[in-house]
């Protein structure tokens, strides 16, 4: 079996930002694993109306790969989505790619210092499944923490007889003309559908747990003179895109850290609410009651407005159970509807991705991290060698763009394979005191966040651990990810008699 220098699972932004930078490190010998048919991670997934980036195109994009075309200050879906196609094209990585392969399992041969990646192909009208193995000595997770839509929870969900659409797998094909339907959510998805469903369709409730924060979104087309300066003079656009950073670097002192200033984003937010909402009773039912930053904040311009349209209305009254012909709350009304939307979000993956990852004497990083997942630097975790979690255990942002931070890790990752690859090692395992005491200062840093303040959130684990988000600026994870230190990890050297086929 052919065991390659390096594989990729995931190829959407992380894993073909990875791809990109192996090969100007010289690393040709990759293979890119995707569950789907074609590139685009959640961008691919999430088409629902209204799907757009909540953070700047000019910053939510790698800085090593420009694009001087957005159309706009924050992107479409599709339009992020084909910018991933292009960046695929350009570099030549689309023969890389093996496409309608879902992974099943990790194990590593501590011996021959190599990971078995176990897959099932998908193929075909009928789907029918083609377990295949691949052999790898280094492996990037790069499908991220949000690859599979969640359900909720809901009594009588299965009784339901109309027409359930989740926001992570849109039926492009149902027709809400004139029809009564539901929104179940107002987080980041839902504040962007429900302003385009409110235009075709003859009546929607939204059904509200608990209301977020709302911010004002700053959009609009990008002018054609801005698109020409970008594309004939780099600079500008990078210049741009410093100053979108830093503002929003700047952001972390009232965002991540729960100081004054993070009243004044409370203040902004009451002010956008009263700007857009005339009714006091609407204006109190969407007034949240946590602290700003606890939970994910929302960007939006058009959901306020949508949610006072004749033909749309804001229930928050908890729901009872989801009959067949609709919903029930709990004050003993039951809504009839055609369709359901779920706008609940994902399975986060805060205790590691969702198939087995057998390491270093056999242990199970499932049950290593069942209370929580915790790595060095966020990308390794002792006892599983050779393996580069991206967007990881408490890599996340609570101020600044995602694909920042994913830079960071794609140039971390490569240092470490390159330094394996280059000094012919079995592998390089992170130390355990080394991912003890980092980990230790990071819990204790997170105490002082916002997202602590004891509001409910996807951030935290069912026992309020925090295994997504840095308690820092970007700048702080940046610099630690720019430092790979030898001292940090055990290293294996490779047997002589061990062989490895590749093409290397």
């Amino acid at each position: 079996m052919r065991t390659y220098d390096t594989l990729i699972v995931g190829a959407g932004f992380t894993g073909i930002g990875t791809a990109i930078k192996l090969v100007e490190a010289g690393v040709e010998d990759f293979v890119i694993l995707d569950r789907s048919d074609r590139v685009g991670g959640t961008w691919r997934d999430n088409t629902y109306p209204g799907a757009a980036c909540d953070v700047p195109s000019l910053l939510y994009s790698f800085s090593f790969v420009k694009n001087p075309d957005w159309s706009r200050a924050y992107s479409p879906a599709d339009e992020i989505r084909r910018h991933i196609e292009d960046m695929v094209d350009t570099f030549d990585l689309r023969r890389r790619i093996q496409f309608g392969v879902e992974v099943d399992g990790l194990s590593f041969d501590e011996a021959e210092g190599v990971w078995t990646v176990k897959t099932t192909g998908r193929s075909g009208s009928d789907r029918s499944s083609r377990p295949r193995h691949f052999q790898a000595r280094t492996v990037v997770l790069a499908s991220g923490p949000l690859p599979d839509h969640k359900w909720p929870d809901i009594r009588g969900l299965e009784t339901y007889e109309g027409h359930k659409i989740h926001s992570a797998n849109w039926d492009h094909d149902y027709d809400f003309t004139g029809k009564r339907v539901a929104v179940i959510g107002t987080g980041a998805s839902a504040v962007q559908i429900i302003p385009e469903l409110v235009k075709t369709a003859g009546f929607v409730k939204v059904f509200q747990r608990t209301p977020g924060w709302v911010i004002p979104r700053l959009d609009f087309a990008t002018p054609p003179e801005a698109r020409a300066l970008f594309a004939k003079i780099p600079a500008v656009q990078e210049l741009a895109r410093q100053i979108l950073f830093w503002g929003h670097e700047a952001s972390a002192t009232a965002m991540v850290w729960n100081t004054p200033l993070t009243g004044l984003v409370a203040r902004i937010g009451k002010a956008h609410l009263r700007r857009q909402v005339a009714d006091p009773w609407l204006r109190r039912q969407l007034t949240p009651d946590f602290t700003p930053g606890c939970k994910r904040m929302l960007v939006s311009s058009d959901y306020y407005p949508a949610l006072q349209r004749d033909n749309c209305k804001l229930i928050d009254w908890p729901i009872a159970t989801i009959s067949p012909v609709g919903i029930r709350t709990s004050d003993g009304i039951e809504h009839h509807l055609d369709a359901i939307v779920f706008a609940t979000g994902f399975d986060v993956h805060l205790t590691g991705p969702p198939y087995p990852i057998t390491g270093l004497g056999g242990r199970s990083l499932a049950d290593e991290w069942k209370g929580g997942a915790q790595a060095y630097k966020s990308i390794n975790a002792h006892g599983y060698p050779n393996l580069y979690f991206m967007t990881g255990p408490n890599s996340g942002p609570g101020h600044n763009s995602l694909l920042v931070y994913v830079e960071g890790q794609i140039d971390y990752a490569v240092s470490g394979i390159t330094a394996l690859l280059r000094n012919n090692l079995r592998y390089l395992d992170v130390r355990a005191d080394v991912q003890q005491r980092y980990n230790e200062a990071l819990q204790k840093r997170l105490t002082k966040t916002t997202w602590m303040t004891g509001c409910k959130s996807w951030y935290l684990t069912a026992d309020g651990f925090n295994a997504s988000m840095y308690p820092g600026f970007a700048t702080q994870y940046l610099r630690q990810m720019r430092d790979f230190r030898f001292g940090d990890y055990d290293a294996a050297v490779r047997d002589t008699h061990v062989a490895i086929s590749s093409s290397a």
